[in-house]
């Protein structure tokens, strides 16, 4: 089975760069040349150094991201951002008990099977034509970060092994690697089968794990938002676009070394075990936050149905205080919020969370609801919005849209090729305004760009994302696990093409600095026999049903919700000129 999905992923030694490539670019962009952009270039490139140093990868990521917008065609910082995802990827995948456990109990025979399969798979369904050679070297580049990887070292290399030999094979590997040609699927299986050979006769790394490495290589670093996936992670992205997770039901916010829980599921673990909105989680099974970063500390909530979890927190009001949770599954809502924000002028407010299969029904309830208050126009809050199913965002444009087309996608397979539109029935004639911010994307611009090109509503807040790409989510036939692939982009109704771009509002309130939240799309193609999707947000990051939230504001309806405020205030005053947009 497959499943199509929106995505997100390193700068070390002289032989990566090599091995990952470098940039034609020999000067500063022009936006360097003065004295006070180049300051802040250089001060921005030192936080994310800093964040190197402390090991916190999503947030270098991040960093060198804004770098790359800022100032594009850097070298040091699309290679720095290339070894920062790398290292996070090791690190994500040796944090994960499913996937040493596939490492352990795979052949080196069967792990070859399983890297032909992924091959193939490149070939049919990736969105351009695959490189057999680059991909050699993304995986060879998998596999000299790894080397340099205490957690990787530790699990593969014997004690007994010394680090000069370690990096001598390093060396010698990426040499070999890069001076062999590869023009068929059989030279990179030979090439890959001859370097574990190696691994095992040099310094006693099990092949398996070698050949795991260029597996994840040559999905890692084809794009930002294509990945190799290991079991736990298969399984909660199938879970999250199902709309129940297991978990403890809270939504967490990850900065650094601290974890906040930002909501608390109704009815779920957490909620029945007293954790409340703004609890600091301190430690986790006996496992300090503080000592192994936000990041790993969110995969340590993630455990079978039916287990304990001892939590230690730390309450504002209260202090230090701990609490066992029983994981259970979770119901997540789509529709975080839904009321009537303004009465006297019968203004609605609805909040989507996320696009996944519950949605439209959520939706639809939610809508009845309001209308039963009063409903006379509707704000629809896309804000922190990461994506999800496409179908899901073609659903719900369609409650809006009278005709006309919703959304395109184009891939190098023609069965990625399709034109949603929408139809007449069952349609809302309410004016409308929808809300987007830098982390609204993927499925939140399809929904946002179908409105705005055909002048159904306006749009306000800050400039989207940008990520216009469909992820397909593959289940591997021969192993566990799958991979997240880039099958396809997507474009607006007007044809404009929503990568690195975004949706621009209408109206625009002050841009704040993206949060480091993960962005997908994705469905399921029809030859399969599955249903159409566009994936959620990025799994590996938001593990189980404790989603970590990016860093900012939590959306709310509260008066302190300034910008909500804002938007309040141009329905009032602009929804009644709707008919201007048109």
């Amino acid at each position: 089975m497959v499943r199509k999905y929106l995505g997100c992923l390193v700068a070390l030694g002289t032989s990566l760069v090599l091995a990952i490539g470098s940039s034609n670019s020999s000067t500063l962009a022009a936006d360097v040349a003065s004295t006070s952009v180049t300051n802040r270039y250089s001060e921005l490139l030192d936080q994310a150094k800093q964040f190197e140093r402390d090991r916190r990868w999503q947030e270098a990521i991040q960093q060198y991201e804004k770098l790359n917008r800022k100032f594009p065609q850097m070298p040091e910082v699309e290679q720095r951002l290339q070894v920062s995802r790398i290292r996070f990827d090791v690190t994500r995948r040796y944090s994960d008990k499913s996937f040493l456990e596939t490492v352990d109990r795979t052949s080196p025979t069967a792990a070859l099977d399983l890297l032909g399969e992924v091959l193939t798979k490149l070939q049919v369904y990736y969105v351009e034509a695959i490189d057999l050679s680059k991909l050699l070297r993304n995986g060879t580049a998998f596999l000299e970060v790894a080397l340099t990887e205490d957690d990787f070292l530790r699990q593969n290399v014997g004690q007994n092994v010394r680090p000069d030999v370690v990096d001598n094979f390093r060396v010698s590997i990426h040499k070999f690697v890069l001076g062999r040609p590869a023009t068929s699927l059989n030279d990179v299986r030979t090439i890959v089968s001859e370097t574990a050979t190696r691994a095992r006769d040099q310094i006693g790394i099990p092949p398996s794990a070698v050949i795991f490495e260029y597996i994840s290589g040559f999905v890692g670093l084809l794009d930002p938002y294509s990945a190799y996936l290991t079991a736990g992670e298969y399984q909660e992205i199938m879970s999250q676009i199902e709309g129940n997770l297991i978990g403890l039901g809270v939504e967490l916010w990850a900065e650094g070394n601290e974890l906040h829980i930002v909501e608390v599921f109704p009815a779920g673990p957490a909620a029945e075990a007293g954790l409340t909105k703004g609890d600091r989680l301190l430690e986790i099974g006996g496992v300090s936050v503080s000592s192994v970063g936000a990041k790993r500390a969110a995969d340590l909530l993630r455990g079978p149905e039916g287990s304990m979890v001892k939590l230690i927190f730390d309450r504002p009001t209260v202090g230090q205080f701990q609490s066992v949770v029983r994981r259970r599954r979770v119901e997540v809502p789509s529709v975080s919020a839904a009321n009537i924000v303004d009465s006297s002028n019968g203004i609605g407010y609805l909040r989507i969370s996320n696009f996944q299969k519950t949605t439209a029904r959520e939706v639809d309830e939610a809508l009845k609801t309001l209308y039963g208050q009063g409903l006379k126009s509707l704000i629809i809050d896309l804000r922190r919005n990461p994506g999800g199913l496409l179908d899901s965002a073609v659903e719900i444009a369609d409650r809006f849209l009278f005709n006309g087309r919703i959304v395109t996608t184009r891939g190098r397979n023609r069965q990625e090729d399709h034109e949603y539109m929408a139809q007449t029935p069952g349609t809302w004639e309410l004016p409308l305004l929808v809300m987007i911010d830098e982390d609204s994307a993927s499925a939140s611009e399809i929904f946002a760009g179908a409105i705005r090109d055909q002048k159904r509503g306006l749009i306000v807040g800050r400039t989207s994302y940008g990520k216009g790409s469909v992820q397909g989510v593959f289940h591997n036939e021969l192993s566990e696990g799958g991979m997240r692939l880039t099958v396809s982009k997507f474009f607006s109704p007007a044809g404009y093409a929503i990568s690195a771009r975004g949706i621009i509002p209408h109206i625009s309130f002050d841009d704040p600095i993206p949060s480091s939240i993960d962005r997908f799309v994705g469905k399921i193609p029809v030859s399969t026999g599955g249903l159409r999707e566009t994936g959620l947000a990025n799994q590996p990051a938001t593990a189980s049903s404790n989603v970590v939230a990016p860093s900012g504001h939590l959306v709310s309806t509260s008066n302190d919700d300034v910008d909500l405020q804002r938007a309040i205030q141009a329905a009032i005053t602009e929804l009644p000129k709707i008919a201007s947009l048109r």
